[in-house]
This record gives structure tokens, sequence and C-alpha cells, in this order.
């Protein structure tokens, strides 16, 4: 399908990354991982199109469609959210003015018997086949269904793309990705911005994806539930194994160890050599043999052991006085957007050196509450900080606040002041900004690169309570590891919003869950609540939250789900994912018969039984269409 061959991009005369060979094949869902900056992004844009590379060739079958999911999209305002997703049908589009245009022809015109008049029917025929073999009828209801897959309510469909914020526009650029069924997917960061129903919503579709699929992620669980393939970019080379992440890294280590083993014999054979070489060497008698040793000496391949990129940022966090005993005191606090009440009398007390974690579906309210503490935004009810209380905030998309006509220096330069202004170069440092890196401007920072950057920032001024909203986005593996152990060195006050498990493990003490407009607590670790609601992960807490709250029940019917009642919607959503599956199955074996129709459209209806089997596929499909409907509407019922 695709072969790349020796690729190798270099910049200002040093090589990110040299003689890259791998393949790509139908069904190959590749993890593609590496440290921020090591051109993972480098090497979607080259495979895309997007981007030059120095050296090496791409091969790929003829018409091979590829599509690429970019961190940094562009809207056109004034379209409506199904206005913006029908985008990704061009050929439909075309051919339903062609057919308007037709029609309207055909309305105005009385010459029913000309020659001209005769040719508009023809044309208005061979137009709707082609509309009807693109899939025409269909688009609108696959549109729908995708959406909604990607957390998008029905109100949502006719708002303006412009009311959304800039998570919710990537998933609606990822829709027109996912309706276009192309050859290959190229994602870069896909979970970015998505809860965790959407998350699990993309897993099954992309593990049901007939192409090849090559992702970026830093989502550890995300990447073994999809992914049958790693390539990982590390120091300019690649390591390329059949195995999904957690599996490659017990694989990678595995053979270093092996490779530590042989070069260590080796070296105890070359020593031995060598000595046997002096001792030869001196008597005249055993010259040839000397000589000998040295020739086999000189061919002797070297056992080299894989390198490993081990740089990582250093980071702790400056703490200033010491505040009050009670840092945060909240009483009947509430947030609405308009009519949209989004939290509904918050009481609330943070203790000094309290460790939180804020979990639960997104929508539910955790960077509202987190924003209303660091006085972001207006609220009603109180809310009060306690005494020297000092505050610092790491917002959700605080990457988005850098300039990017600034280079890396000059932003921490216009946020420093007399005291941290000396110490910016040494900051820069610890957060692998070295050298001539710190003249790069910001705009052509990866997102990893940039949020280290925002955290960076974060250190000029010191604090006593850090606020962090999903910190660990664009994050590389080794970063994020690094944040977590600067956050359990910090001696101050804690509040974190995340949806990673593994990320919340032995960093928090309390746990406030986000429900219903309201917040419970939990007195204890991130363990601790997982236990109590009786979940394995954190992903099956929040897919629940949103099954309960997708919309308001009567008072009758609220409260915890029966057995019997989460028994029989699992059993529905597996229902659900089987008939997607076999949906998405039908639509690229129809769309591979159009394709054959479009080139060679009398050899192909030639074939036995063509029509036949072709109907019977459309009708298979109008079935599984239904029957999607259908099951969605039980599970509506049943939630």
């Amino acid at each position: 399908m695709l072969n790349i061959h020796n690729i190798s991009v270099s910049f200002q005369g040093e090589y990110l990354f040299q003689g890259i060979t791998f393949m790509l094949t139908p069904g190959d869902r590749v993890g593609l991982v590496g440290k921020n900056g090591a051109g993972k992004s480098t090497l979607l844009r080259i495979i895309s199109g997007e981007q030059e590379y120095d050296e090496g060739s791409i091969a790929t079958d003829k018409e091979i469609s590829i599509g690429f999911l970019k961190q940094d999209i562009d809207f056109v305002k004034g379209r409506t959210v199904l206005e913006e997703s029908y985008e990704a049908f061009t050929l439909i589009k075309e051919h339903e003015k062609k057919l308007e245009a037709i029609n309207e022809q055909l309305a105005e015109r009385t010459d029913y018997e000309s020659e001209s008049y005769n040719q508009l029917l023809i044309d208005l025929n061979e137009v709707q086949h082609q509309y009807e073999i693109h899939g025409g009828y269909h688009y609108q209801g696959e549109t729908e269904r995708i959406l909604q897959g990607l957390g998008f309510q029905r109100e949502d469909f006719n708002k303006l793309t412009d009311t959304f914020s800039g998570g919710w526009r990537m998933r609606i650029e990822l829709a027109k990705l996912l309706l276009q069924n192309h050859d290959i997917l190229l994602l870069d960061e896909p979970t970015n911005h998505l809860d965790i129903e959407s998350i699990l919503w993309l897993e099954d579709f992309l593990k049901a994806y007939p192409g090849a699929v090559m992702l970026v992620s830093h989502d550890k669980m995300f990447l073994d539930n999809v992914t049958n393939r790693t390539i990982e970019i590390s120091l300019g080379k690649i390591y390329d194994y059949p195995k999904p992440y957690s599996k490659y890294l017990q694989l990678r280590n595995e053979m270093r160890e092996q490779q530590l083993a042989a070069q260590k014999n080796q070296q105890k054979q070359i020593e031995h050599t060598e000595k046997l070489i002096e001792k030869f060497r001196a008597k005249a008698t055993k010259a040839t043999m000397a000589q000998s040793l040295i020739k086999k000496l000189d061919k002797l391949e070297r056992i080299e052991v894989d390198e490993d990129d081990n740089a990582v940022m250093t980071l702790r966090f400056p703490i200033s006085v010491t505040p009050g005993k009670v840092v945060i005191t909240a009483e009947g606090a509430s947030k609405s957007y308009g009519e949209k009440e989004v939290l509904r009398s918050i009481d609330l007390l943070v203790e000094r050196d309290s460790k939180i974690a804020f979990v639960g579906q997104n929508g539910q309210g955790k960077s509202t509450l987190a924003k209303m503490i660091v006085g972001e935004i207006e609220y009603g009810g109180d809310l009060q900080l306690g005494h020297n209380v000092q505050i610092g905030y790491f917002a959700q998309n605080q990457a988005d606040y850098l300039d990017g006509s600034k280079t890396v220096e000059d932003t921490m330069l216009d946020a420093a002041d007399e005291k941290t202004r000396p110490r910016v170069r040494d900051i820069l440092g610890a957060f692998l900004f070295r050298g001539e890196e710190v003249d790069k401007y910001v705009r052509v920072l990866s997102g990893g690169e940039r949020n280290r950057l925002a955290l960076a920032k974060l250190l000029l001024q010191p604090f006593n309570v850090l606020v962090m909203d999903e910190p660990t986005n664009h994050l590389d593996i080794k970063s994020k590891n690094v944040l977590k152990e600067a956050l359990k060195n910090f001696q101050g006050t804690l509040i974190l919003v995340s949806h990673d498990r593994d990320f919340l493990q032995g960093l928090t003490n309390k746990v406030y869950e986000f429900k219903d407009r309201k917040i419970k607590e939990y007195l204890g670790d991130i363990e601790f609540f997982l236990e109590e609601r009786n979940l394995q992960n954190l992903r099956e807490a929040e897919k629940r939250t949103q099954s309960e709250t997708k919309e308001e029940k009567p008072k009758e019917t609220t409260g915890k789900l029966s057995y019997e009642q989460q028994k029989k919607l699992k059993s529905l959503n597996n229902r659900l994912s089987k008939v997607e599956a076999s949906i998405n199955k039908l639509e690229r074996e129809i769309k591979e018969i159009d394709v054959e129709l479009s080139i060679n459209y009398d050899e192909t209806i030639s074939q036995p039984n063509f029509f036949d089997d072709y109907q019977a596929k459309k009708k298979q499909l109008d079935d599984f269409m239904e029957e999607w409907e259908s099951i969605q509407e039980s599970i509506d019922l049943h939630s």
C-alpha cells in the first residue's frame, strides 16, 4: 500500500531522522511514538504530502487515498456543524449541484420533444447514477451517526462552528476524515480533545477500520487498545515492532538486555584476543599468528546496543509563603452559560497541602470550577480564597495563549520579573530548550514543546496553590512521568483535573466526582475512588456518568441502574459495536464496487449475478442502518 524507503529530514544541517524505512499495509494500526520534537508530526506531514524530505523515496499504490488529522486546523466561518461535516463529500456535493441545475432546467422548459430536452433527461439519469454509486443517498445519515459517536447531540447539528471551542472543532475535522473512507488514516493526537465516551467510540471505529492507520498519541491505554504495531522515533532512528505499545516496551527492553549481554561477552573475547596479540607480537616465531589475530579482530563486527534517548526535562515547582489552614471555601457556588446550568449550589472546603483530583465526564463542570477558583470567570454564590493564597494556574489550552511571533526566550523574558529574569536560560535548559532552540519562534514548536514552554512560564512566579487542567495534553510519555514526579514533590496545595488514571495514581489523597451539576467527595486516592465505584478504570466511570446524565430523567426513574439494566445496556452496546463494524465493512465493499463501475463499467456488470449481489449489499446496508437506529433508541431508553 505505502512504502517508505530511506527517508531523511534535516534542519540547519542536523538530521531530525535519517534512513527511515518501513511499509504500511491494510489492517496495520501503527502507534507512532517518541519524545516531543523527535519528528512524529513531521513524518506524518511527509507521508501526507504536506512536507518535503531531503533524501529517500515514497512509493504508493495507484489512487491511494490518505487522510490527515493535524493538531492545528482552520475553519471557514458561517457554516453549521452539518454543513462543515458535509464538506467531506466533495464529489457528492458536485453531483448535487449538477442535479439541481438539471432539474431547474427541466422545470423551466416545455420543449418536451426536442433533442436537447431528451439530452437533459439522459444527463439527469447519468448524474443520478453517479450520485447513487458514490453514496449520495446515505451520506447524511452516516454523517449524523459519526457526529453522534464523537459526542455531538442532534441539537448541535445546526449550530455554527464558530460557537464551538477548538476541541469541538477538532471533533468535526475528525468526523470529516472518518467519513471519507481513506485507505490510510494519519491521526496526530486524536484523543486530546475527546471525552471518555468518544475515545471508546473512536477505539471501536479504528479497530474495525479496513485500511491502514498511523497515529501519534501519548495515551498508553488508547495505544494498547487500538494498535497492533509500534514505531518509535528515537535519536533519528526508528524501532519497528508488531506489538501494541506496552508489549513493545517490554520486548524492546528484553532485546536491549540481550544486546548488552552479547556486547559484554564480545568485549571479553576482544580483550582476550588483544592480550594474545601482545603476547605473540614479542616473539618472532609467533609474529605471523599475531598478524592473523589482528586481521581477525579488524574484521569482527562489533555488537552495538540500541541507544536510548533519556534526555528529559527537570521540573520543580517553586513555593511561596505559607498560606492559612483553609485555602478555598465555597458556599452555594453556581455557574450557568446562558440557559445551560453547569454547576448548582456547590459547597467546598480545601485545606492547606490537600492533593485533590477532579474527575468526571467532559461537560460536567470540572474546568468551570477550576476557572471559578482562579477568578477567570464570573459565578453565582460565594467562593473565597484563604489568607496568603497565591495561585499558579495551568489551563487546558494554556499553550494557545502563547504568542507565535515571539521566540522561546522572549516569551519567558516578557513574563519574568527582576528576580526571575536572570534565571530564564536555566529554566529553559531544564525544559530541554538549549542552545539555538531558545531562538525558535513559538509558531514552529510542536504541541508538546509548546506545552513544555507553558509549564516553564509557570515557574517564573512562586505560588502555594497549584490548579492544573489536563496538563498532560501533548506531553510525551517520559515528560508526563517527570511532571508527575514534580507534582508528587510539590509542597503546596494541588488541584488536578485529569482523565488519566496512570497519571493520577499516587498523586492525590482526595477525589471530587462531578456529576449532575453537583460534586461528590471521596476521602482517598484514585484507587479508593475506583474501588468505591466498583469499576476497573476511570474510562468506565466516565462512560457510566454520561449514560446516566445523557438526558434529564423523570424522578421515578433516577437512581442507580439495577444489575439487569446494566447487563441489558452492556449487551446493547456490544450489539451496536458489531453493527457499526458491519456497516463500515459493507460501505467499504460498496465503495470498491462503485469505483470499479466508474472505471470498467461494461466489464464489471458482465460478471455473473453482479446486479443481484450489488443490490443485496445495498439492501443489507440499509437493514444494518435501521438496526443501528433501533439499537440506539433502545440504549437511550435503558440509560
